[in-house]
């Protein structure tokens, strides 16, 4: 199962496209960089020494930065692609020296064409968007990206169009939020369609974390059963962890046979599903997922802000600071 160094600043471009919390203080960072060094030695050490003991393993190295550069695009490698639906595919890319990403929990890259002729917009300016690996941050020698490609999307379509052994230009970290284990006592994560893959990076750091007390609940929204992105991990997820794992899947287009949430993520959904506003700082709330779905349960975001919270969220009480829009 897949499972997921911060300079001081990151680039103009970068910050367009980062949604930090903004209650995050500086300060906050290098320790987000420890740790995430930490992690790249922990999964250095697991992998050679625990997964794979009979493999050759250079001289013991402590990995103390990540590949990936916030400040400038670098190329890396495009190893392999794997089809995961009809419209849907991992993309793994090869990082160098079988480093780890190293990337801290929540966070995303952004990336560009590496050909600056290849992906343009109508003012012929490089297109730049964001994503979230779904690989773990400890995962030696591959960052992977599960890309949905949309119609309307030229830069998932750029990349769906690039073959084994082509570049892309990737750069970051771009930090979203400083996820802690155990900060509060009730997670709610509501996604739609490829809105999951921050939300998944959450889930997969802190579940698997043996002192892991957090209850977390997850509503995830899709047009077909066939659209819903990552649930064989999900699903292990709840598996292994039913104690602190809880989702609810529903879909806009649910065929017969369907037994679970149909329709939209409604008002009523969410009060008979997650914890109440009233647990105050103890409970949190994730939204991730397209513009329209967004809006609606947790209002708009402002730019790079988070905005003020609206919708069914605000409905149901919830504030500013137990909301957070990815």
């Amino acid at each position: 199962m897949l499972r997921t160094s911060i300079t001081r600043s990151v680039s103009a471009v970068s910050r367009r496209y980062s949604t930090q919390a903004e209650a995050t203080s500086k300060s906050k960072l290098p320790v987000a960089a420890a740790v995430a060094a930490a992690a790249g030695a922990g999964g250095y050490y697991y992998y050679f020494h625990v997964l794979h003991p009979s493999a050759e393993s250079p001289a013991v190295k402590v990995q103390v930065k990540s590949p990936l550069d916030p400040e400038q695009f670098q190329n890396f490698r495009l190893q392999k692609v794997v089809p995961y639906n009809h419209n849907t595919s991992t993309f793994v890319f090869e990082l160098p020296d079988g480093q780890a990403s190293m990337l801290p929990v929540a966070s995303c890259v952004i990336v560009k064409a590496s050909d600056p002729d290849a992906l343009k917009d109508a003012k012929g300016k490089p297109i730049i968007r964001p994503y979230t690996p779904v690989s773990h941050p400890d995962l030696p020698g591959e960052l992977h990206f599960l890309i949905k490609k949309y119609d309307a999307g030229n830069a998932s379509k750029y990349i769906h169009s690039l073959k084994e052994g082509d570049n892309l230009a990737i750069k970051g970290p771009i930090p979203k939020y400083p996820f802690n284990v155990n900060e509060f006592e009730e997670v709610v994560l509501i996604g739609g369609g490829s809105g999951i893959t921050p939300l998944y990076q959450i889930l997969s750091y802190a579940l698997p974390d043996k002192n892991n007390k957090t209850k977390f609940k997850l509503l995830f929204g899709n047009v077909t059963e066939k659209d819903i992105l990552l649930r064989e991990q999900l699903d292990e997820l709840k598996r292994k962890y039913p104690d602190t794992f809880d989702i609810v899947y529903v879909l806009s287009k649910a065929d017969k046979n369907w037994k679970g949430g149909s329709g939209y993520i409604t008002k009523e959904m969410l009060k008979n599903f997650v914890a109440p506003p009233s647990l105050g700082e103890k409970v949190k709330v994730f939204v991730c997922g397209p513009p329209a779905q967004v809006a609606a349960i947790a209002g708009k975001k402002e730019g790079g802000k988070q905005g003020e919270v609206d919708g069914i969220l605000k409905e149901l009480g919830y504030t500013s600071d137990q909301v957070f829009k990815f």
